[in-house]
């Protein structure tokens, strides 16, 4: 039984579709992330902005989403941010919750860093929640390291992080 579920669980992995943010992805991108922000916390005014215009508030400056897809449904999402040149924010990052635990965030992230790389990007930064323990860990593992606290537009921000690629 467990053989099959792992087996079932590669197989979602290895069916997701990794792809760049279009347009029509916006109301997927906002109700992926208004989903765990209000599972957890309670949607703020710089959520509503951000997720009310991703092409305005992400791409137009700069950034980049990274989209995760299963067949035609929106499954997951993360977002670059332009702070200023070499450096992006990782923000917005959602995986759909009958998929987590199946490593579709890691591939996400992953291929999040992979796409900063290719912006020009010498570090990223992200502030998040110790209250997401699994995200915590998990930029952890692919390098992020903790950093003081500093002003945050989110009030539930209390870990701060940074990557140097």
């Amino acid at each position: 039984m467990v053989d099959q579920v792992m087996e079932a669980e590669t197989k979602v992995r290895s069916e997701v579709e990794l792809r760049l943010f279009r347009p029509e992805d916006a109301t997927a991108f906002r109700d992926l992330n208004q989903a765990w922000i209000e599972m957890y916390f309670g949607m703020e005014e710089h959520d509503h902005e951000m997720l009310g215009d991703p092409v305005g508030y992400i791409l137009e400056p700069g950034g980049q989403i990274v989209m995760a897809f299963l067949g035609d449904r929106a499954m997951g999402c993360c977002a670059l941010i332009s702070v200023r040149e070499g450096v992006f924010e990782v923000a917005k990052m959602a995986v759909s919750e009958e998929l987590r635990g199946q490593g579709i965030g890691r591939r996400i992230l992953a291929e999040t860093i992979a796409t900063a790389r290719a912006l020009g990007a010498k570090t990223l930064t992200l502030a998040t929640n110790s209250k997401l323990q699994n995200a915590v860990h998990l930029y952890e593992s692919l390098g992020f390291r903790h950093l003081p606290p500093e002003p945050s537009p989110y009030t539930r921000a209390n870990v701060f992080m940074e990557m140097d690629l």
